[in-house]
């Protein structure tokens, strides 16, 4: 019976570590998942995992040296997947300390303790499209990388040093998937596409009166977590390691987002204005979405689209989620979520 391989995880609690967990579990791995600890303590996902005796995680932090040198030794994996970050844009503005230590050093730390323990490991790294940044679309992996946030920049560095420089250097199997954006109920309700589901749900039943967003005119290339984790693990599977963009090759405004919701809630909203003026209104009229300076990037990266025929030529793989398929998951999973808590 072949021994049963053993992944570890970082950033086990966010939406695409959750999602990896559950599929290598069904893969037949053994899963270990580094989780960073917080006064809620785990997500309800991650939490059920580990009841189930489906995964074991071990609190720790990619910024200290200690805990990932202790999972490592313990774990000693096959397989590494570095999901750890600082990976909210607009935040890495605010705390770009933090930003860099995550995403610059922390993979630092991870890769050089996964080598240390087993030299043959196989290590995918969470790169992003961020990366491109001010790179005209349709970006792709011969595209410049032209980054405009301590987001971006951090993962560029760590892409380039600790990814493309040691598999280069050492022969490490070392690869990364450079993830547009990607979607699902589980994201945190930080990020604007969970607060426009979220924030529509409440206004749906009353619970809110309004939403502000910043940019409605920025592009992204929205796909759906659950199938960009099924690439994380192919990538690790080829007899070489590669970097792939990952996208749909389909972009969206946020104000497309924001209409795609409303209408799997089947509310209809009527925009006016233009920029930091416009607004959009319910059918009776009611101003339900403004514009709020606050939550303009100092830098905007206007528009993301990614081509992933490598992906499709040397993986066998595409999304099976349609973005309307994709917001109504998370509008109507939001909205289920109110009104149990509300009845």
């Amino acid at each position: 019976m072949a021994k049963k391989k053993r992944a570890l995880i970082t950033g086990i609690s966010g939406q695409d570590g959750s999602y990896l967990a559950e599929l290598l579990f069904d893969k037949g791995y053994d899963v270990y998942g580094l989780l960073r600890r917080t006064s809620a303590g785990p997500p309800p996902y991650i939490e059920d995992l580990h009841l189930a005796k489906k995964l074991s995680y071990v609190y720790g932090n990619v910024r200290d040296l200690s805990t990932v040198r202790m999972v490592m030794e313990e774990v000693r994996p096959d397989e590494v997947y570095n999901l750890a970050a600082q990976s909210h844009v607009w935040v890495s503005f605010k705390v770009p300390d933090e930003t860099w230590d995550t995403n610059y050093y922390g993979v630092g730390r991870v890769v050089n303790e996964a080598m240390r323990v087993n030299k043959d490991v196989r290590i995918y790294q969470a790169s992003t499209s961020e990366m491109f940044g001010a790179t005209l679309p349709p970006q792709n992996e011969r595209s410049p990388f032209a980054p405009v946030s301590p987001y971006a920049e951090s993962k560029l560095k760590a892409h380039e040093e600790f990814i493309v420089g040691y598999r280069e250097k050492y022969g490490l199997f070392a690869a990364s998937g450079i993830l547009f954006n990607h979607e699902s109920p589980r994201r945190g309700k930080h990020f604007v596409t969970r607060k426009i589901t979220h924030s529509l749900a409440k206004i749906k039943l009353g619970l809110q009166e309004k939403l502000l967003l910043g940019n409605l005119e920025a592009k992204r290339d929205w796909g759906y977590a659950g199938d960009y984790v099924e690439v994380m693990r192919l990538i690790l599977q080829q007899q070489k390691p590669h970097d792939y963009v990952i996208a749909t090759g389909e972009t969206r405004t946020v104000r497309d987002f924001v209409d795609a919701a409303a209408t799997a809630l089947d509310m209809h909203i009527t925009w006016k204005g233009k920029g930091k003026s416009e607004v959009g209104r319910d059918t009776g009229g009611k101003v339900i979405i403004a514009v709020d300076p606050e939550f303009y990037r100092p830098h905007e990266v206007h528009q993301l689209l990614g081509d992933a025929r490598k992906a499709r030529r040397e993986l066998g793989w595409k999304p099976k989620v349609s973005f309307d398929q994709l917001v109504e998951m998370m509008v109507k999973s939001d909205y289920d979520a109110l009104k149990h808590q509300t009845s």
